[in-house]
């Protein structure tokens, strides 16, 4: 396509949006890996939150979470979702929609290993989603776990990773007047080729 030229160039989705991650770090204030996540659920009610993106491998979009959580019963449920991130300082968006796979293999280890202490066994104590009777009671289950565990609890079973494997990935960038620039990637399945396609704004 002749005219997907500057930040647009590149004929690897997943090299791109690694890319626009890389300048957004440089010039977001705050988690520039924020991510808007999309399930539903099994009535088809979406539902909506901010999570955190781990990686973008060649074929994926990673993040992690607690699998017995709202998000994490729906992605199951579902086996499908979409991302959006948004970077202010960049104006521009990245945008999408594919199928879900758990993954609680070695990288979900590495993952947990490489968090913080507290952030590992605040993973144990929270029963992510369900109702809490208070933050002291949450505290309490902190302290249980952390002298169940001690200093170098394992990965939980019910905590681990989903890859969002894309057939469709948009890339959008402001432009002046509200005449942006939006390009989609679009394949059948992950075996397929992509297609390409410039969008009216």
């Amino acid at each position: 396509m002749t005219d997907r030229t500057d930040i647009f160039a590149g004929d690897d989705p997943f090299e791109i949006a690694r890319r626009w991650l890389a300048e957004a770090t440089e010039t977001e204030l705050n988690d520039p890996n924020a991510m808007a996540l999309s399930t539903v659920d099994a009535d088809g009610l979406p539902n909506v939150r901010m999570v955190l993106l781990k990686d973008i491998t060649d074929d994926a979009f990673w993040f992690y979470t607690n699998y017995d959580s709202v998000k994490g019963q729906e992605l199951q449920g579902a086996g499908k979702a979409a991302i959006v991130l948004h970077w202010k300082s960049l104006r521009r968006q990245l945008r999408v929609r594919g199928t879900v796979t758990r993954d609680d293999g070695p990288e979900a280890d590495a993952y947990y290993a490489s968090r913080s202490l507290k952030s590992r066994l605040g993973a144990w104590a929270s029963k992510q989603s369900r109702p809490l009777s208070s933050r002291t009671a949450l505290m309490a289950e902190v302290a249980k776990m952390t002298a169940r565990h001690g200093t170098n609890p394992p990965r939980p079973p019910f905590w681990g990773g989903f890859r969002i494997n894309p057939v469709e990935i948009e890339f959008w960038a402001d432009g002046a007047f509200r005449l942006h620039d939006r390009f989609v990637w679009r394949r059948e399945d992950p075996d397929k080729a992509w297609e390409i396609t410039r969008l009216n704004p």
